[in-house]
């Protein structure tokens, strides 16, 4: 049986500009929280957070066996001007890519604000932190954290496509991966490639509906897609607990390849009764998995340290959802590995590929150099399908299996797993099957397959 992982991750900032809030509420709740169903947690804390003793102070207090403490790399003003940047945002922490992420910064300054990061933590906790989080992770950053201090994990967010101006889409879809050291965002392939410190994807992501969220198959593709995930705050997912109910019966059904994983917890700023009564379902629901010995709550550090200690390289990992939420008629799989990441999906219009990305290690982050000078940013691999983004004008984009033997589409409600080790696995649609390997993905069937590739235009691949 694969491992179950969930990690509750909390991160703190120390100022919210876009309302009044009381942000030491939520961390007091969240810890209270964890102590009353006997859970483990981490806290990552912004800069700003780290200056403040009123954060400080509580959580020094707290059980060190039962909390862990890292840091969140945003960008905010007293960290900017602590190495000597000029703060031009247009408040103490603004959300804009070019002010809040350390890609708007030279690469030498984002050394060190890495620095001063850490130093701050050390003068508060007594050592460096073993782990670090961000939506978007910096790979100057993260190269020089891991070099100079040693790190056990990192975390980043999801996949989402402009989602409060940050695009992170194509990557590892779920669970953890050893990025390249040229990119974070792409898993390396071979172990002289990688950055020995596994990234471990956020907030729990509906593996059915949030991939096509907001489409619009009559129209054109979104350009900021809505969230369905674990986060108690999105209103959606996460504060319904019908859908937390079945979001960890279906991410926690072993059919993963190498381990089952999801992070759940909120940041401070959405205040304590935005999270509040979803927080209070999840933990509960999380003491009774973990006693049932269904789930396994680990510290993100704790996470990483075991991920390092079972893989020397990326495994290869699955996500496999046999209905949604609301529709016992859907289901999605999703499998990824060091080279590629591929879904297949079913529901009304049959089975289809609803997506394919690769991976090269040998491509480098667009920040390296660069700098972001943008409200948003982008990260995304080398496309061969997008489901999402190739969809519109009546087009439902995809590649669809048909019937070598009538032309006819394949439908299934549901499908069969089969784990054949060392990172192989197959689904079967009765007598359709998908073979996935980490190099390559096969489709057959006993009468012959036909593939056609919808995306605003028809192709048939030969």
């Amino acid at each position: 049986m694969c491992s179950q992982i969930v990690n509750i991750i909390n991160f703190i900032r120390g100022v919210e500009p876009r309302g009044p809030v009381d942000l030491f509420e939520p961390v007091k709740k969240q810890a209270q929280l964890i102590q009353k169903y006997n859970l483990r947690g981490t806290f990552l804390l912004q800069y700003d957070a780290l200056i403040n003793p009123e954060f400080t102070d509580y959580l020094k207090a707290l059980d060190p066996s039962r909390f862990e403490f890292g840091v969140w790399f945003e960008v905010v003003q007293p960290l900017c001007e602590s190495v000597g940047e000029k703060w031009a945002g247009r408040f103490p922490w603004d959300w804009h890519a070019r002010h809040d992420l350390p890609q708007g910064y030279a690469p030498e300054s984002r050394v060190k604000m890495t620095d001063c990061l850490f130093d701050k933590f050390k003068k508060v906790f007594g050592s460096y932190p073993r782990v670090m989080g961000a939506w978007v992770l910096d790979t100057i950053c993260i190269n020089h954290a891991h070099k100079q201090y040693g790190l056990d994990a990192l975390c980043c967010c999801k996949e989402q496509f402009g989602t409060d101006g940050y695009t992170l889409w194509g990557g590892y879809y779920g669970q953890g991966y050893y990025p390249s050291k040229k990119n974070f965002f792409v898993p390396a392939a071979n172990k002289e490639n990688q950055l020995s410190v596994p990234v471990f994807r956020m907030l729990g992501s509906d593996p059915v509906y949030q991939y096509d969220f907001g489409i619009n198959v009559n129209g054109t593709a979104d350009t900021r897609q809505g969230v369905i995930t674990l986060e108690p705050a999105s209103g959606n997912g996460g504060c319904n607990p019908v859908w937390v109910d079945w979001y960890l019966s279906e991410n926690f059904n072993g059919e993963c390849l190498s381990f089952g994983y999801t992070q759940a917890g909120q940041e401070n700023s959405f205040g304590w009764e935005g999270m509040a009564n979803g927080l209070e379902y999840q933990f509960k629901r999380f003491e009774e998995l973990s006693r049932q010995k269904k789930l396994e709550i680990l510290t993100l550090g704790e996470t990483g340290r075991r991920y390092s200690n079972e893989y020397e390289i990326t495994p290869a990992s699955a996500i496999s959802a046999h209905t949604a939420w609301d529709d016992p008629c859907k289901c999605s799989f999703w499998y990824s590995s060091p080279y590629y990441r591929i879904n297949i999906f079913s529901d009304e219009n049959g089975i289809r590929i609803r997506d394919v990305y690769t991976f090269n290690e040998d491509s480098e982050d667009p920040y390296l150099t660069k700098l972001c000078d943008t409200d948003d940013i982008v990260y995304e691999t080398d496309r061969v399908l997008d489901g999402n983004r190739q969809s519109g004008n009546g087009v439902l984009a995809g590649i669809y299996p048909l019937s070598e033997l009538t032309g006819e589409p394949f439908y299934g409600s549901d499908y069969d797993f089969t784990d054949l080790g060392n990172g192989v696995c197959e689904i079967f649609f009765n007598r359709l099957v998908f073979r996935f390997t980490p190099e390559s993905c096969f489709v057959s069937h006993p009468d012959g397959v036909k593939l056609i590739w919808k995306k605003r235009k028809t192709y048939v691949i030969k």
